[in-house]
């Protein structure tokens, strides 16, 4: 008690943080659960406040970002697989669109296992060409086949398919006849009838076999082979343009019987239509139609097909010794000279000459070499209105030589490589027209 009448010195250090905190605006107070003086301040509070709820959108934002990432990481990883994946789908897709397609057909589909067991491990090579090689092969009934093996590298798979596909829709005594077809993702394969006496090319380059046959039965072959045009144009539900016919394309079976291969190029399109849209020359030089690459010529169309074919009809006349001359002292044969001019004009230089000679064309082998020489000039004119169709091709070498009247001199168009490149074909039509085939746009031996 004396103590307390004495008194003593107290001090409060908490009244110094009240003053400081009545200075910024707040409240002094006492916190019991803490004990201590707190200060009650709205613009401290709200500050806090304010960095608390940052720390946590950044918190947020960070992991949202980082989730994002992975998911992106997963998808780019997951990303070249399916793209490979769907080479392999979009190869699987061919072989159901082919096996759809010729669902009603007797085309069979072999494996790759099949193809080499009838060919004996492609024992016995045939040829080689740009797109591949033939071999000769047995089918396990015995039926001798000619097996073209396709070369992968060359990027051959919308030929291949074109090939199957417009093909093996044909039914023609002189249309090569395709039996089966195999593919898989590294080898792709055709397998055909078996033509043993090769092709007209290889007729035409062996001066003595040509020699032994006669023009006569050239002319046999000519109608053959104009006959599977003009089917080819006329006879299937569609129009077929092979577009690349020549001599190596045509096959001879074992009587000398043509029939026209390699439908690689080909295209189809609806009879309703006159001409077809290309995107790029295709064929081989030499027998590609001028329109092909010169636009202001005309359009694509079936008469495309007989421009090559009349070249073809010239080489034959031209290539054979028994075109030996619309007299004894003339020959269609080419030579050292002519070579340098433009072949169907020295042909139709060679007609005129004996035409000025008023010469009676009693030898059957004259007017054989005539007729075919003038339904050849007649087909290579460049007008396409002005070529005659298959039909009446067939019609005309059926006929009387001297029924056929003198074709215009033609006309020369040379084609070079450069011209490859210009949108030479690009024509107006009905889309609505096309085709249910797959159709080729690409160019070959160019």
């Amino acid at each position: 008690m004396g103590v307390l009448n004495v008194g003593f010195p107290l001090t409060l250090p908490a009244f110094k943080e009240c003053s400081s905190c009545k200075v910024t605006g707040g409240r002094c107070g006492y916190d019991a659960g803490q004990s201590r003086i707190v200060c009650f301040n709205k613009q401290e509070q709200l500050k806090k406040q304010k960095q608390g709820a940052g720390l946590i959108i950044g918190l947020v934002t960070g992991s949202c970002l980082l989730v994002l990432i992975v998911v992106i990481l997963i998808g780019i990883r997951r990303h070249i697989p399916i793209l490979r994946r769907n080479h392999g789908t979009d190869d699987r897709l061919h072989v159901e669109q082919i096996t759809t397609t010729l669902k009603s057909t007797l085309v069979t589909k072999y494996s790759y296992s099949d193809i080499k067991k009838m060919t004996n491990g492609f024992k016995e090579k045939l040829g080689q060409g740009g797109y591949g090689s033939v071999y000769k092969g047995k089918t396990s009934d015995g039926r001798l086949v000619a097996v073209k093996l396709l070369d992968k590298s060359n990027n051959i798979g919308p030929d291949f398919v074109n090939e199957v596909a417009t093909i093996g829709r044909i039914h023609h005594v002189n249309v090569i006849n395709l039996l089966g077809f195999s593919w898989n993702r590294s080898k792709q394969a055709l397998v055909y009838e078996y033509m043993p006496n090769g092709s007209l090319g290889d007729l035409l380059s062996n001066e003595d076999l040509s020699l032994t046959l006669g023009l006569a039965r050239m002319l046999e072959i000519a109608v053959g082979i104009a006959h599977g045009i003009a089917y080819l144009h006329n006879g299937c539900e569609t129009r077929i343009l092979h577009l690349d016919i020549k001599p190596h394309n045509v096959l001879l079976d074992q009587n000398f019987n043509p029939k026209i291969s390699d439908f690689g190029l080909a295209k189809a399109y609806s009879r309703s239509r006159s001409a077809v849209t290309m995107t790029a020359v295709r064929g081989t030089i030499g027998y590609i139609a001028p329109e092909l690459f010169m636009r202001n010529i005309g359009n694509a169309s079936h008469k495309s097909d007989v421009y090559s074919y009349g070249m073809l009809l010239l080489e034959m006349v031209g290539g054979n010794k028994n075109a030996a001359g619309l007299n004894k002292n003339t020959s269609f044969k080419k030579s050292n000279t002519s070579s340098e001019a433009y072949f169907p004009s020295w042909i139709y230089d060679k007609l005129i000459e004996e035409n000025d000679t008023e010469i009676t064309l009693e030898d059957d082998t004259n007017s054989i070499a005539r007729k075919l020489a003038m339904v050849g000039l007649w087909c290579i004119q460049i007008n396409p209105k002005d070529r005659p169709s298959m039909a009446r091709v067939v019609e005309m070498l059926f006929g009387d030589v001297d029924a056929i009247e003198m074709p215009p001199k033609p006309f020369f168009l040379s084609f070079t490589p450069a011209q490859h490149d210009i949108d030479v074909a690009s024509i107006a039509s009905d889309h609505s027209n096309n085709s249910a085939l797959p159709l080729a746009s690409d160019s070959r031996e160019m």
